[in-house]
């Protein structure tokens, strides 16, 4: 059957496609609800624009596509999010969809694709190494059960980490920082792609300042989302900086997100202390929490080993690709 793609003119059409691929890719990560889709659809990123394509098998959707393009810094990028029904798979719409996604990079002046693939499933893995792909970056991700952790053994990793890090201040925030750090929180945030491994991904240093973060925490609203953060400042300064965000209407699930410490301030068990105070507060906000999801490269033992620690357990295996046009 011949296959056709055009611009998405349906979201509910790409709302089903999402939720056929999740369920059978991650089947343990419930796709987010309909409104929530629609949310993210209606609050772009800033400092992101997207495009939003459809494969059909003759009327039938069973493809869909997504491109983000950063608008700020990293503008050679095209970041990828391309998705087949599974009964559909090797007929060519993921073909079609990964044609247009190149001509669309050719057109725009980018010259690199990138997208990830979970192990679980051999499909996306086997697509990105037909089409000439490669790994860029291996990654886990993986998951911590709040009903299994042992609290007094966290209680007493928190009081060993403060002991190493004397004369460090903390502060915690929801939302916007505040205004005294918030040129600092996007500080650290700018090192992220400095100092974290990013393997052959073709990444530079982003630009972020306070405007953005503030439009950033205004999607997250729009969103439906919420953002629970801890930092620790020396002499008045934010040097280290983690977060947690979640969907209100899921209040089970979150996702750990950025943890970092400035090079200067390592080795004070800092990343600890973060991780395991902004889990005190995501824990008196959020009750009904129960599962913490989180990504990192295979590479950043440091990290890994700080996640074991508190109880995170592999979940999945996850690659990111890169294909140059």
């Amino acid at each position: 059957m011949r296959i056709s793609t055009g611009p998405l003119d349906s979201p509910d059409d790409a709302f089903d496609i999402v939720c056929s691929c999740q369920e059978f890719d991650q089947p343990d990560l419930p796709a987010l609800p309909r409104e929530a889709f629609l949310a993210a659809l209606d609050n772009p990123w800033p400092g992101l624009t997207y495009e939003r394509y459809l494969a059909r098998a003759g009327d039938t959707p069973v493809g869909y596509l997504v491109l983000g393009l950063p608008q700020h810094d990293n503008r050679t990028l095209v970041e990828v999010e391309l998705r087949v029904l599974p009964r559909e798979r090797r007929r060519g719409a993921g073909q079609a969809l990964l044609d247009l996604a190149r001509e669309r990079a050719r057109a725009l002046g980018r010259r690199h694709l990138v997208g990830m693939s979970v192990q679980s499933r051999p499909d996306g893995s086997a697509f990105a190494e037909a089409v000439g792909a490669r790994v860029a970056l291996q990654q886990i991700r993986c998951r911590l059960d709040l009903q299994a952790a042992d609290q007094g053994r966290l209680d007493a990793l928190l009081a060993e980490a403060w002991k190493h890090a004397a004369g460090y201040e903390l502060v915690q925030w929801v939302g916007v920082p505040p205004d005294e750090i918030i040129d600092d929180v996007a500080t650290v945030a700018n090192r992220l792609n400095v100092d974290s491994p990013i393997g052959d991904l073709p990444l530079e240093p982003e630009r972020l300042d306070a405007d953005q973060i503030r439009r950033a925490e205004a999607s997250n609203v729009s969103r439906g989302r919420e953002t629970i953060n801890t930092g620790v400042r020396r002499n008045g300064r934010l040097v280290g900086w983690t977060a947690i965000a979640g969907l209100l209407a899921e209040p089970q699930r979150a996702w750990q997100q950025i943890t970092l410490v400035l090079p200067e301030d390592r080795g004070h068990r800092l990343g600890m202390v973060l991780k395991l105070e902004n889990l005190r507060l995501v824990r008196d906000r959020w009750p009904a929490l129960r599962y913490i999801d989180t990504f990192n490269a295979l590479s950043n033992e440091h990290m890994l080993a700080i996640n074991r620690q508190i109880g995170f357990a592999p979940a999945e295996s996850v690659i990111q690709w890169r294909l140059d046009v």
